[in-house]
């Protein structure tokens, strides 16, 4: 994360240098970005790049945790409902604006999955963690699975479906009918 100088710049001079910084991340992949192309482009010295950041990791990871919240901002939280088709229709909503989003915003979009990858397993996902319990509380979502190991699979095919939603996926109804089989409770026989 960045250095404390580096939060006592202006707000509008943070951005600027994040969204610099997220272009050529997004441009180049997080490996080949340049460090000098960003600061130049930027606008500051390497001297005063190294009084904000400890080099091109730590402003690479600041540039993820950005793109974490915009996409967390992006979803908000999640409205509890009380029937079934109310559920499905505000997670075809949630999924729809997210997958808007993304395509409104590429450099997102491209640094969307290496964001996601740097959150802990046990970091607080609000969203989705609200959904889950919404949907238990509803009966469509099964309970015999462990929490965790439920809202990772479910991460995963949403972030799966985005992908492909994105891509030209032909049917959005298939990314919630998998959701529906991970999801089904099990009755015992």
């Amino acid at each position: 994360m960045p250095l404390p100088r580096f939060h006592r710049l202006p707000p509008d001079r943070q951005r600027a240098i994040i969204e610099v910084a997220k272009a050529e991340f997004a441009g180049h992949g997080p490996d080949a970005a340049s460090y000098n192309a960003i600061i130049a482009t930027a606008g500051i010295s390497k001297t005063s790049a190294y009084q904000y950041f400890d080099g091109k990791d730590d402003l690479l990871g600041l540039v993820l945790s950005d793109v974490v919240d915009r996409l967390r901002h992006q979803l908000g939280t999640w409205k509890p409902v009380t029937t079934a088709s109310e559920f499905w229709t505000g997670l075809r909503r949630d999924s729809a604006g997210l997958t808007q989003f993304l395509e409104d915003n590429p450099l997102d979009r491209a640094l969307a999955d290496a964001a996601l990858a740097r959150v802990p397993a046990d970091e607080d996902n609000t969203w989705l963690t609200e959904v889950l319990a919404n949907g238990i509380d509803l009966g469509i979502v099964r309970t015999d699975i462990d929490r965790d190991l439920l809202t990772a699979a479910t991460a995963a095919v949403l972030r799966v479906g985005d992908h492909w939603a994105l891509a030209g996926g032909a049917d959005p109804d298939q990314i919630f009918d998998l959701l529906a089989g991970l999801w089904e409770p099990r009755h015992a026989h």
